[in-house]
C-alpha cells in the first residue's frame, strides 16, 4: 500500500495532472487533501489500473477525501504558455479550488512553481508512492476522460472515447485525413510536419 503523506506532521494536498501528452483537449489537474485515517489497497498510479477501477476509486476519493477539486486549462492556453507552465497553472487552480488550505503540497514529477507561501516537496513518480498525488492522479485522470469522451460525440472521426486525445497512429492518421480542429494543440507535432494540415471550424 502506498503511502498516506510525504510529511505526516501536516495537512497536505497531493497534486497530479492527466493530459500532458495529448494532441487535443485540455490539460486537467486535481488537489487532494486526505484524511489521516484514510486507506485504500486498490488506489495507485491511475495509469496502472483499469478504467472501472479509476471510477470506483473517483467516488471513494470524491466521498472520503477532507478535501478535494479539479481544473483545467485549455488547448488555446497550452499552445500560449507551453504544456508544462499549462500543467502547473492548473494544479494552481485545482489548489484555490480547495476548501481546507494545505500547510504543505506534494507534486507528481519534477517541476512546480511556487503556490502561494506554501512549501512544496515534487516527487518523482510520486503517483505510484503517495496517497494524496494518487488521488489527484485518478481524479485528473477521470475528469480529463469524461471530457474528451463528450467531446468525442462533437468529432467523432478522431476516435476520442478510445484514444482520449493522445498521439495515437489512428489519430495522427485521422488529422491528416480530416484536419485539425479547434480543440488540437497547434503547437504540438500533431502529424507529419511536412503536411499542410486543414483547420476545421
Amino acid at each position: 500500500m502506498l503511502d498516506l503523506k510525504f510529511n505526516p506532521a501536516c495537512i497536505e494536498a497531493g497534486c497530479d495532472e492527466a493530459g500532458r501528452g495529448c494532441l487535443a483537449g485540455p490539460v486537467f489537474a486535481a488537489a487532494v487533501i486526505l484524511p489521516d485515517d484514510f486507506t485504500n489497497e486498490l488506489l495507485n498510479d491511475s495509469k496502472q489500473l483499469s478504467a472501472r477501477q479509476r471510477e470506483k476509486l473517483r467516488y471513494v476519493i470524491e466521498t472520503e477525501a477532507a478535501a478535494w477539486a479539479v481544473a483545467s486549462v485549455d488547448n488555446h492556453k497550452i499552445d500560449e504558455i507551453n504544456i508544462l507552465n499549462a500543467s502547473i497553472a492548473a494544479m494552481h487552480l485545482a489548489l484555490d479550488q480547495l476548501t481546507l488550505r494545505p500547510q504543505h503540497i506534494i507534486v507528481d514529477g519534477n517541476r512546480f512553481k511556487k503556490y502561494a507561501d506554501i512549501p512544496h516537496t515534487c516527487v518523482v513518480k510520486g503517483d505510484g508512492k503517495y496517497m494524496s498525488i494518487a488521488a489527484a492522479s485518478v481524479l485528473a485522470k477521470t475528469y480529463r476522460d469524461e471530457y474528451m469522451e463528450n467531446l468525442d460525440r462533437r468529432f467523432p472521426v478522431y476516435n476520442w472515447k478510445q484514444n482520449k486525445g493522445y498521439p495515437t497512429q489512428e489519430h495522427r492518421d485521422k488529422i491528416k485525413e480530416f484536419g485539425i480542429t479547434d480543440f488540437h494543440r497547434k503547437s504540438f507535432n500533431l502529424a507529419d510536419p511536412q503536411l499542410k494540415l486543414r483547420f476545421n471550424e
